[in-house]
């Protein structure tokens, strides 16, 4: 353990600072009622000895409970690593979805409140760590009096005094013996990064989000030309049996019915074209655009290409998610925070100097004859607050505790998002191909059916009923690829959407920290 004597009787005179290099020699007798003043050397070598006390408790990255595989993950198989690409949107092929997410990033609201959520933070790591380093300010005089010394009233001269004075100096700087200014200096700087990875979490939501809104849209043009095209053979169909019904081969009930089908799909479009106006009424608001200038052009959900993405091992998300980063970086700053609140039990040492010239005379102001220095210290120390410092440490250590069960959270968050992707997908996938099926032989039943109408073997009734199940199974159809579509962005998001951390969060060994990297 380091040490620190001085004796004023004895041999030696020890300052021992490490296990090496420990040095002993001669001290020199006091003088008979002399008072021995420790020598500068003995003072920095107390200042090295306090400063090397640490406070802790030092950062430790959190453990988080982690399965061996995912539950929805097909049981059997390895587990392949195939995380979604950076831009993986791309891969979708549509240039319509390029398009508005790449004007999301430009211009969405929540994007640019968090990046300048991320320029304050960075403005507050300025501010926490300048105390770190003396703060010097320069001032310069000059001034002229004129005294007179003749009575009143009488000519005469009198006597101008001048003087001149140019200083530079520190006041109220505090040696961080304890690591206090340090420890909130690297506070402040955790916060910054945590704010970048909270920017990076809601640029990666907002992607989510347009594309969801935008393959909401498309379905629902799925939908729609669905409902139009049945209203069409309904239509077309109703013109057919009032024509039989001239030739006495239909009755009124058959008309009356095919009515009331004409009638209901004319009455699905309009709640269709509302779903659709307002999906690109959000799309509008996603991408910072009033809704007039927002167009839905492709055609179908079912012409998209959708990029291959499975997870890898669970372990593996923890460097994958923005959120889980995020989780962590607030843990490294309340950990931070508590070196801080347990330094400020301890005494400071602040400095106080300046140093310049004064002179009568401009032009010899700076003769080293008229020079002046000031260098003064003081020791405060607390003895009594009421219980503020023990108030602060206990807050700090709650709030790590807080933030302890956020990240833990954040990670079962981030495991649940990918089994419920992962099941909503398996199952959407499989739903799809059987509605896919259904459809084709609702079709095949419609071809059917109508041939023996027109052949006279069954009656309108049995065609209408085959044409509702048609209707119905095209409009399922539609609905489910949504699922699929969606629960596959699901996954992308799931998975941290190409973004990976690529260093450690660690405490910064230096005390100012370097400019953080991109904001996004």
């Amino acid at each position: 353990m380091a040490k620190n004597m001085y004796s004023t009787r004895g041999a030696h005179c020890a300052t021992d600072i490490s296990t090496q290099g420990s040095t002993s020699r001669p001290c020199p007798a006091p003088r008979k009622g002399s008072t021995i003043l420790p020598t500068r050397s003995t003072l920095l070598c107390l200042v090295l000895l306090l400063g090397g006390c640490g406070l802790g408790p030092e950062f430790q990255h959190p453990a988080a409970p982690l399965p061996a595989a995912y539950t929805a993950a097909p049981a059997g198989q390895a587990q392949p690593d195939l995380w979604p690409q950076d831009g993986w949107w791309r891969g979708f092929g549509s240039p319509e979805l390029d398009r508005l997410i790449d004007q999301a990033m430009r211009a969405n609201n929540d994007i640019a409140s968090a990046i300048a959520r991320v320029r304050q933070a960075d403005a507050a790591v300025s501010v926490a760590a300048a105390p770190l380093l003396p703060a010097i300010s320069a001032a310069g005089a000059g001034s002229q009096t004129h005294y007179a010394s003749l009575p009143l009233g009488l000519p005469g001269g009198g006597l101008d005094s001048r003087s001149f004075s140019a200083t530079a100096g520190f006041s109220s700087y505090e040696l961080d013996l304890w690591g206090r200014l340090r420890a909130i200096a690297q506070s402040a700087q955790a916060t910054a990064l945590a704010n970048r990875f909270d920017a990076q979490t809601i640029a990666l939501s907002v992607v989510g989000s347009v594309a969801n809104s935008w393959t909401l849209a498309l379905a629902t043009k799925d939908r729609l030309e669905y409902a139009r095209q049945n209203l069409r053979d309904a239509e077309e169909l109703l013109r057919a049996i009032n024509g039989r019904q001239l030739a006495g081969t239909a009755s009124a009930l058959d008309v009356a019915q095919q009515t009331t089908l004409v009638e209901q799909e004319r009455a699905n479009i309009p709640g269709l074209q509302s779903t659709l106006d307002q999906a690109v009424i959000g799309l509008g608001i996603l991408t910072g655009q009033p809704p007039e200038a927002i167009t839905v052009r492709d055609a179908t959900l079912g012409g998209l290409t959708l990029p291959p993405v499975a997870p890898g091992l669970p372990g593996s998300l923890l460097t994958r998610r923005p959120d889980i980063a995020f989780a962590e970086a607030n843990l490294l700053g309340a950990n931070a925070s508590i070196r801080a609140a347990r330094a400020a039990f301890f005494p400071t040492i602040t400095l106080t100097g300046d140093g310049g010239w004064q002179s009568t005379v401009l032009s010899s102001l700076t003769n080293p004859a008229n020079a002046l220095v000031s260098l003064s210290s003081g020791l405060t120390a607390p003895i009594f607050d009421n219980g503020l410092r023990a108030g602060t440490l206990d807050q700090a250590r709650g709030r790590e505790e807080e933030l302890l069960a956020n990240y833990r959270t954040a990670v079962l968050q981030a495991l649940t998002d990918v089994e419920n992707a992962l099941t909503g997908l398996r199952y959407s996938t499989e739903q799809e191909r059987l509605q896919a099926n259904a459809v084709s032989a609702a079709q095949r039943a419609e071809m059917i059916a109508r041939a023996q109408l027109d052949a006279g073997t069954i009656d309108i009734t049995t065609l209408l009923s085959v044409e509702t199940t048609l209707y119905t199974a095209q409009d399922s159809l539609a609905q489910v690829r949504l699922v699929r579509v969606q629960s596959q962005i699901a996954l992308y998001k799931a998975l941290g959407g190409g973004w990976q951390q690529t260093a450690p969060i660690e405490t910064p060994s230096v005390p100012v920290p370097a400019p953080l990297a991109g904001t996004l």
